[in-house]
């Protein structure tokens, strides 16, 4: 394949509901929109950074920065074998995973597309998971009272989610999942705490272990490795890491010090598609589940997620739900729905298999540009 052509977009599109986690509370979400060409045919990836650098150093201004100055140079015009050949190439840009992976998905989905396939396949997708669909959890803002948390966990329950997970943060935690097991008893619930907690609050975390909890994802700091070894030492409840997993190789080092049990793969926190598989395949190497993240992406990166989340390891639902809990309308048509049975089913036609309501797109650009 030869990319001859990226267009970026900034789009920004409303939420449903606000989502709160513990760095704060948004309403809307901005992100970028990446689409490559080659001879004609052209394939899509979203940028999950924000507007904000709070989950990622990463920003939607970084990445266009990063893409427009600095990938595309390196990219355009160039012929590559498959896909999977774009990270390694753009190994003397440091760091700007979310940047190299929106570039690089939108690379996947065209070479899919060239050949007529969807892209689970191409990916190395499980043909039975392709076949029943990927199993479908949700995330859950932290809510002003109690009393609504427990009515949007019932929401979400009653929708056919197969596992619940909450968002936490000091003051915002014991009680939070208590009020859900009194409620629910033992449905499959996870917190996540998106690096709110010190070590020193070891004591505190392992309240938690009571509960039966799924897991808690990434208690200690976005950076840590070593820490989380130590509490994981100290409770009962599995680690899972997110943020700190930035590389397939800090998987193997927080994997050999157990540093977690359990692992989140995001394509945008990782680099993409390719860098997910190399993450994915060290887990089960060592016999340890992968599950999907989710970055309130629209149905264009949520499509991504389904195609990717059908490899065989990940053996946990992911956090990529219905559009509709996001956006109404969303960028796609028909939208990304929950079956009854709590799966959704991995598109069939080539490339990520939606089709993308272009007038939708037209209408949340706030920014363009073709290179």
């Amino acid at each position: 394949m030869r990319i001859e052509r990226i267009e970026l977009r900034l789009l920004r599109l409303p939420l449903v509901r606000f989502f709160e986690t513990s760095f704060g509370r948004i309403h809307d979400r901005t992100f970028v929109l990446v689409t490559v060409e080659d001879n004609g045919m052209t394939g899509v990836g979203e940028c999950v950074a924000d507007a904000n650098p709070f989950y990622s150093a990463e920003t939607t201004r970084t990445a266009w920065h990063i893409i427009t100055d600095f990938i595309a140079p390196v990219v355009l015009g160039r012929t590559f074998a498959h896909p999977r050949e774009i990270f390694d190439a753009l190994a003397p840009i440091r760091g700007h995973h979310m940047a190299k992976a929106a570039v690089e998905m939108a690379a996947w989905d065209v070479f899919a597309r060239q050949q007529g396939r969807p892209l689970a396949e191409v990916l190395g997708g499980s043909p039975a998971l392709i076949e029943r669909g990927i199993a479908s959890g949700v995330s859950i803002g932290i809510q002003d009272s109690l009393e609504q948390l427990v009515e949007r966990v019932g929401v979400e329950w009653a929708a056919g989610y197969r596992r619940i997970k909450i968002k936490i943060k000091p003051g915002w935690d014991i009680e939070a999942v208590r009020v859900i097991r009194d409620r629910f008893d033992s449905i499959p619930l996870m917190v996540d705490a998106n690096a709110a907690y010190q070590l020193s609050d070891a004591e505190h975390l392992s309240r938690l272990d009571r509960y039966e909890l799924m897991m808690i994802e990434q208690p200690l700091e976005y950076d840590d490795i070593r820490d989380h070894a130590r509490l994981q030492e100290r409770i009962r409840t599995p680690i899972c890491l997110d943020e700190s997993l930035q590389t397939p190789r800090l998987a193997e080092e927080a994997l050999a010090i157990c540093a977690c049990r359990i692992i989140n793969i995001k394509p945008g926190r990782v680099g993409g598609h390719a860098q997910s598989i190399r993450m994915h395949d060290i887990a089960l190497e060592h016999g340890v589940p992968v599950w999907h993240g989710g970055m309130l992406e629209s149905g264009i990166g949520r499509a991504h997620n389904i195609h990717l989340a059908s490899l065989p390891n990940f053996r946990l639902p992911g956090d990529i739900a219905a559009s509709k809990r996001y956006y109404q309308p969303d960028l796609i048509e028909p939208a990304i729905e929950v079956g009854a049975d709590g799966t959704i089913a991995v598109p069939d036609g080539p490339g990520i298999g939606v089709n993308i309501v272009r007038d939708r797109v037209t209408h949340a650009t706030l920014r363009h540009v073709s290179l």
